[in-house]
């Protein structure tokens, strides 16, 4: 009876992530609250720190558990800078974990604290996460012609000048691509070629204005944009067509958070200049997206 439930124990092992992110967001959004109140009457720039210091030490707790407890094993190519830099960080978006992965890089950078998001309005809703995202320094989003372009020059610019570092995560593409949804994939075809644009089989056409509009705002103050290409390896089936992607827990019977090691790879583009205008960005980020990757697995 003890061996059993030892060897349930340790089957459970691979939920301690999502345990301990869930289970310790409400502590840490109260310690945040206390941080916010004490700093209240100091200068935002002071406030800044304190507040990247705890998402650090959060995300750097949740990060663990995921690196060792998941089986996920990241192989990165590219050179991926020891030293900090505020950057623009653009990736393909297949699943909910995305995240993690724009974590795992950015950890090796000792930028964790700093990693802020642009998302889709939606996900402001989100307990407790959907707001603190907003006063980390997130900006929520809408899509085409509800797009609030001076909203988002207006977050970004106040935080630019008080030189608050900056490691901003986009995913150009706006939702999952998921091989399933054929509808999804045509119509973003579709739509890449009455752009006269390249019609891209593996990810969806990215919609790069939240990307002008981050890289126009924040040119002074940016290092560098890079161009990230994440592949899943549960994604490659033994035949050529592609697989959903493992995602956190839910109703997907494919998630990280399983006895089945799941590796990421990950191919980091780094552009050491800032494009002079938003399109040079966007027509790399475009042709870049077409998975070099999957080859080298």
């Amino acid at each position: 009876m003890l061996l059993s439930l030892v060897v349930h124990t340790y089957s459970l092992r691979y939920w301690f992530p999502a345990v301990v992110m869930l289970g310790t967001a409400p502590a840490y959004v109260l310690s945040w609250g206390a941080c916010r109140v004490l700093t209240a009457v100091l200068p935002s720039r002071l406030y800044r720190r304190m507040d990247d210091h705890l998402y650090n030490i959060y995300q750097s707790l949740v990060l663990f558990f995921f690196e060792n407890y998941t089986g996920v094993e990241i192989v990165i190519y590219g050179d991926v800078p020891k030293k900090k830099e505020n950057v623009v960080y653009l990736s393909n978006h297949q699943c909910t974990a995305d995240w993690i992965i724009a974590d795992m890089l950015a950890i090796r950078q000792k930028a964790l604290g700093h990693v802020r998001y642009v998302l889709k309005d939606g996900l402001k809703w989100l307990p407790l996460y959907g707001w603190y995202f907003s006063q980390h320094g997130g900006v929520y989003v809408k899509r085409s012609a509800k797009f609030d372009e001076k909203a988002m020059k207006k977050k970004l610019s106040s935080q630019t000048v008080l030189g608050t570092p900056m490691y901003l995560v986009i995913f150009p593409e706006g939702t999952r691509y998921n091989p399933e949804l054929k509808k999804m994939i045509s119509d973003s075809q579709a739509f890449a070629t009455k752009e006269g644009l390249a019609a891209l089989d593996h990810v969806l056409t990215p919609r790069m204005k939240a990307s002008h509009v981050a890289i126009e705002t924040m040119r002074d103050h940016l290092d560098a944009v890079y161009d990230i290409t994440v592949v899943y390896e549960a994604t490659l089936g033994k035949s050529s067509d592609r697989q959903p992607a493992p995602t956190m827990p839910g109703p997907s019977q494919k998630t990280l958070l399983s006895a089945q090691r799941e590796r990421a790879v990950v191919t980091l583009g780094k552009r050491a200049d800032v494009p002079e205008n938003g399109e040079g960005a966007g027509h790399s980020t475009a042709n870049s997206k077409i998975h070099p990757s999957i080859e080298a697995i």
